[in-house]
């Protein structure tokens, strides 16, 4: 049952992000096409991380009250909704509602559902196993977003949006049906070996260590949405052809596998404070080549480093939440850090989009994420290690 659970949430991390990814391929479409300026494009993708931010402290309680079957197929289904309705957009606020609102849905249930599941049936592999989920999201990135252009060549990006919806929303709600916490079957909860133990909400929220995690993640989300989303056109600027732009952005998928697995095991052996460190660094550093990177085949090189940095962030979080409080409130905790990341991931994409439109470039962007990541990495040395043990 366990191993059955780890392959629902794997794929349901790649489906998710990799179709979040592929926006990025209908990115320049809608500009050229549409006539839309970069600011209202990344505003819509900034509207869906808001709401991601929002509800994911709600999807983390219905998980710890309900269990993660019906949070994710009713999320699925909106999802899925969301890219059909795109296929259909004729006015920029539209895209605002359902890239912004429908997908987000689906974006706020993906990572806090999955990932606590998961940590409710591992304890001594719980950060291995959820490397391994997360794997699931890189093979998305690395994926979808070919598909998705070659769908778009074939079909037209209209009808390309519609086969992509239909599929995502039929196939999350099936594989919705797999997920299953160790207390809703009696001999799987007896393979859970301890007890839930740990802060609860109230009590986490009173500690420095929550909200020092909380602004961990605001410093660095940012840059872990932004540059999924404008690394693509900024290719082209620089003179790639959209199918190579298309292949640095699916290596930054598939490096981010190295760093899920990687850090995964690095979380169970050292914790989660030496885990980010270990993150934080390379993202800082990547981030900051990226204001001297002048001929574009040098960006494979940007996204090898990028995209094991951007893999193991996205790893650590909900082991280290784990670590420090335990897995009581586990679902509550995870959405509000979160949350937090999210209010940074929603700022980053459309503050890139601004900041392209009035000065042409994306160097100041490129400077500012790279501070942000740098600011982190501070933080995460400051951590103190968790009071909280078995």
């Amino acid at each position: 049952m366990r191993i059955r659970v780890v392959v629902a949430a794997f794929l349901t991390q790649a489906i998710i992000i990799g179709c979040m990814f592929s926006y990025g391929v209908f990115f320049k479409i809608l500009e050229e096409e549409m006539g839309w300026s970069r600011t209202i494009l990344s505003a819509s993708s900034s509207v869906a991380f808001l709401t991601m931010g929002v509800l994911a402290i709600v999807g983390g309680r219905l998980n710890d009250r309900y269990g993660p079957r019906w949070v994710l197929s009713i999320s699925g289904v909106l999802t899925g909704l969301g890219y059909v309705l795109m296929s259909q957009v004729t006015e920029s606020w539209q895209l605002l509602i359902f890239f912004g609102l429908f997908i987000g849905v689906g974006l706020s249930t993906h990572d806090v559902v999955t990932l606590s599941t998961v940590a409710s049936w591992f304890d001594k592999r719980r950060g291995a196993m959820t490397g391994v989920v997360k794997t699931g999201t890189a093979c998305g990135q690395m994926i979808l977003p070919v598909v998705a252009t070659l769908l778009v060549s074939i079909y037209g990006w209209r009808s390309a949006l519609i086969i992509i919806g239909v599929g995502v929303a039929a196939s999350l709600l099936l594989i919705s049906q797999w997920m299953r916490r160790p207390t809703e079957n009696k001999a799987a909860a007896q393979q859970v070996q301890s007890e839930v133990w740990g802060l609860s909400f109230a009590q986490a929220k009173r500690t420095r260590i929550l909200w020092t995690l909380c602004a961990i993640q605001f410093c660095f989300f940012p840059a872990l949405m932004t540059i999924p989303l404008h690394i693509l056109v900024h290719a082209t600027d620089l003179g790639m052809t959209t199918v190579k732009a298309a292949t640095v952005l699916s290596l930054i998928g598939g490096s981010s596998i190295l760093g899920r697995l990687s850090i995964g095991m690095l979380l169970d052996k050292l914790g989660g404070r030496t885990s980010l460190i270990f993150c934080l660094l390379p993202l800082a550093l990547s981030l900051g080549s990226l204001l001297i990177i002048e001929n574009p085949s040098n960006l494979y090189l940007f996204a090898l480093a990028y995209g094991i940095a951007h893999g193991g962030l996205f790893t650590v979080v909900s082991p280290t939440v784990a670590e420090y409080f335990g897995m009581k409130a586990h679902g509550a905790i995870f959405g509000v850090i979160l949350f937090f990341g999210t209010l940074g991931g929603a700022a980053g994409p459309l503050l890139a989009g601004v900041l392209f439109d009035l000065l042409g470039s994306y160097q100041l962007t490129f400077a500012l994420l790279s501070a942000l990541a740098l600011a982190g990495l501070l933080l995460a040395i400051s951590l103190r290690k968790p009071a909280l043990t078995t």
